[in-house]
């Protein structure tokens, strides 16, 4: 079977961009923390199920959490970056997404004892209006990025950018590993996880990973976050409707589905795919 890759996005449930204009970093203490629980959950889910994926980490929980992130090494699975605090990158300067960088990898690295080497950053927000975001990952020594969602999307997405990996500095090794999409009737749709995951029937996650795998030849890279398998996760009443909605739909079952996955498809960590990656963006 073709090995794909599966990732984590580990963050709380208030981290997310949906609720970033709700709840303010100042008060992220004092909230109720649920990330080291739900990724422990999402350690055994792949313990029983075999799986070795790649967990993409902020550097805020890995300063609240080492042992977890030690937890996560000693499982096989590979610690890569998420950024400090989930600011968007095309929120921040070049200087300031550099800093970013460093104190997040700083803090991984410190608490894992593991290198890292990948980065994605939060919310998708590598694009269009950041075309120096990859020449900062090259500067700082990152081997690969799965940053760019190749899709329309209200909150993010570059639908102009390659589908598969692509090399987007002229003369460096860094790799962009785009989350996977999926073609029908001339359209590319978003099948590379989360919410559309989680939202959408399972049936059409399995038909966007077989054509990728099949017909395209090409692995699949598939995330999810930590608190999409928490139904009992804090409600935010002050939140948009449509944020609401998109993120509490579906929590009951998505660990279920999640099982499905990983039973369906062969998965592995995305730095175990890099080198031949690399070879076809070549």
């Amino acid at each position: 079977m073709m090995q794909n890759a599966l990732s984590v996005d580990v963050e709380d449930w208030f981290h997310v961009g949906a609720f970033e204009r709700t709840i303010g970093r100042d008060g992220w203490d004092a909230l109720t923390h649920r990330v080291e629980r739900n990724t422990d959950e999402v350690l055994a889910l792949f313990a029983e199920t075999g799986v070795s994926a790649t967990f993409f980490t902020l550097g805020w929980v890995a300063e609240r959490y080492p042992a977890l992130m030690r937890r996560i090494v000693d499982a096989g699975h590979e610690i890569a970056s998420h950024g400090y605090d989930h600011a968007r990158v095309f929120s921040l300067t070049p200087e300031a997404f550099r800093e970013d960088l460093r104190r997040s990898r700083g803090l991984l690295e410190d608490a894992s004892g593991e290198r890292v080497i990948g980065y994605r950053a939060p919310s998708f927000s590598i694009d269009h209006r950041t075309p120096w975001a990859h020449q900062v990952l090259v500067e700082e020594g990152y081997l690969y990025s799965s940053s760019v969602a190749p899709i329309r999307h209200d909150h993010y997405g570059w639908p102009d950018s390659p589908r598969f990996a692509w090399k987007p500095v002229e003369g460096a090794s860094l790799l962009e590993l785009p989350v996977t999409t999926a073609e029908f009737g001339g359209r590319r749709l978003a099948a590379g996880g989360g919410g559309f995951f989680r939202l959408l029937p399972y049936g059409f996650s399995r038909w966007a990973i077989r054509q990728v795998n099949g017909r395209e030849d090409r692995p699949a890279i598939i995330y999810f976050h930590p608190w999409e398998i928490d139904p009992d996760q804090p409600r935010v009443r002050g939140a948009p409707l449509r944020s609401r909605l998109r993120h509490y739909t579906n929590l009951s079952v998505m660990a279920q589905k999640l099982r499905r996955l990983t039973r369906d498809f062969a998965w592995t960590r995305i730095d175990a795919l890099v080198a031949r990656e690399a070879e076809r963006a070549a």
